[in-house]
């Protein structure tokens, strides 16, 4: 196996990955809170997880992605109230349109999709844990927090000075509550209006946010597992009170490489429900289509914001047409140089290096660039790694033989190109718009003209 550098927010630098358990990689990656639908911001990371599954696969490991759902959240009560119906119905509801919305996405679903409402029991023995510890306490009517200041370590992954590091918890409201105003919650007792809650040693109540991933997480990886994932945004203050909180309870890390996605933004913003300037995913997927989403988010670096604008969306839709119009050109019964091997291997040690997909990318569309240069010369090419190459990053499809045109469609072909044949450009022009008016464009190929359907 090559060696695999991933960059890791906590040290800040480049981290081989070396699994704990030699040829398996295990990856816990944050899923959304289901208070409403998802949109293409929130798409990101499954994408990017997804893909470097499909990545490690391919080097020889066995991968364990698990995305967890978060159905219990202060988000999903005020939304279900602004609806008017309970907070478990809105959180179904909302988790049937994410699996919906992302299942569009064509990558797959991940190994695991824990819930926190089916992960109760192990988040209050993980919390009684911490409470016999003295890392946390009692405080208020039911509540539970966690004792920041009994963890040395803490803000060692935002790098955050401990007075800047404020919970967003209505502070306001628990003033003599907290011992510390960094302290945060890990089981809320239950409150006035609220539909759901769970029994615990500390009264009626549900989890705080934080501690639903440290134990969900662990329940199924274990601790010490290899890759934790999400958004940038999730960096403070949830991954690093899942740290906190799993390193005081088990004394051991809770994962090996932090990885972190860059934000999608939209006129020049991060894509926010509470700003209101998104676009949600199956709204994106109906207007540009799957593949040419796919394309858009593996043009740009993981690591790196990605602006959601119509001139990127532009490019990825030319991008896709550039494969399938290659694909047309390839013949499956011809050899493959030796040559494509470069630029397969060119193509995995981008990934390699910190999954530089848009490396990749340019590799994948060098030997494309080559490949036809060397068809216009005469040479028969073959598929050779192009499709593996192409799996990896969720776009094998693009090589799949397109949707056969009917009979009028043939037939209107055949005219225009016979009107080609007597120099009739007039009627040619017009036959090829009745072509495109039934949703076919002629592509010509070294084989002839062909019909593929629009997208």
């Amino acid at each position: 196996m090559r060696q695999i550098r991933i960059h890791d927010t906590l040290t800040n630098a480049p981290r081989v990955l070396e699994p704990r358990d030699p040829g398996k990689v295990g990856i816990y990656a944050c899923g959304p809170t289901v208070y409403g639908r998802i949109h293409v911001g929130n798409a990101r990371p499954f994408v990017v997880f997804s893909l470097l599954k499909r990545f490690l696969e391919h080097e020889g490991y066995e991968v364990k992605l698990v995305v967890n759902v978060t159905d219990v959240n202060d988000k999903i009560y005020a939304a279900a109230e602004d609806r008017g119906i309970g907070s478990e119905e809105l959180a179904r509801e909302m988790t049937h349109g994410y699996v919906a919305d992302t299942d569009g996405l064509a990558l797959g679903r991940p190994d695991a999709e824990p819930k926190a409402a089916e992960t109760i029991g192990r988040i209050v023995d993980l919390i009684r844990v911490l409470v016999d510890q003295g890392a946390a306490y009692p405080a208020g009517e039911g509540d539970v927090y966690f004792r920041v200041g009994a963890f040395s370590d803490y803000g060692k992954l935002s790098n955050r000075a401990l007075e800047d590091m404020q919970q967003g918890e209505d502070d306001a409201d628990r003033a003599g509550i907290k011992e510390a105003p960094q302290d945060f919650a890990l089981w809320k007792g239950r409150k006035a209006g609220e539909d759901t809650a769970w029994p615990s040693p500390w009264g009626e109540g549900r989890p705080g946010w934080h501690i639903e991933c440290s134990a969900m997480a662990e329940e199924i990886l274990g601790v010490d597992f290899d890759i934790h994932g999400g958004g940038a945004d999730l960096i403070f203050p949830h991954h690093e009170n899942e740290i906190a909180q799993t390193e005081a309870a088990r004394h051991k890390p809770l994962a090996r490489i932090w990885m972190h996605n860059g934000m999608v933004r939209l006129e020049g913003e991060k894509m926010a429900k509470s700003v209101g300037n998104i676009r949600l995913l199956h709204e994106a997927l109906a207007a540009v289509g799957r593949d040419t989403l796919i394309m858009y988010f593996v043009s740009g670096h993981y690591r790196q914001p990605l602006v959601y604008s119509e001139d990127a969306l532009a490019d990825a839709r030319g991008a896709v047409e550039r494969v399938r119009d290659f694909a047309l050109r390839l013949d499956p019964d011809a050899p493959v140089p030796p040559e494509a091997g470069d630029y397969s291997e060119r193509f995995y040690a981008a990934l390699a290096d910190d999954f530089n997909t848009p490396a990749a990318r340019a590799a994948l569309f060098d030997w494309i660039t080559e490949a036809n240069r060397r068809i216009d010369a005469g040479e028969r090419i073959g598929v050779g790694p192009l499709h593996e190459m192409l799996r990896v990053l969720g776009l094998e499809n693009l090589l799949d033989a397109d949707e056969k045109p009917d009979d009028d469609a043939v037939r209107l072909l055949e005219e225009r190109e016979d009107a080609r044949r007597s120099r009739d450009f007039a009627t040619a022009d017009a036959r090829r718009d009745e072509l495109a008016g039934r949703g076919w464009i002629v592509r010509d190929t070294p084989a002839g003209p062909q019909l593929v359907r629009q997208r």
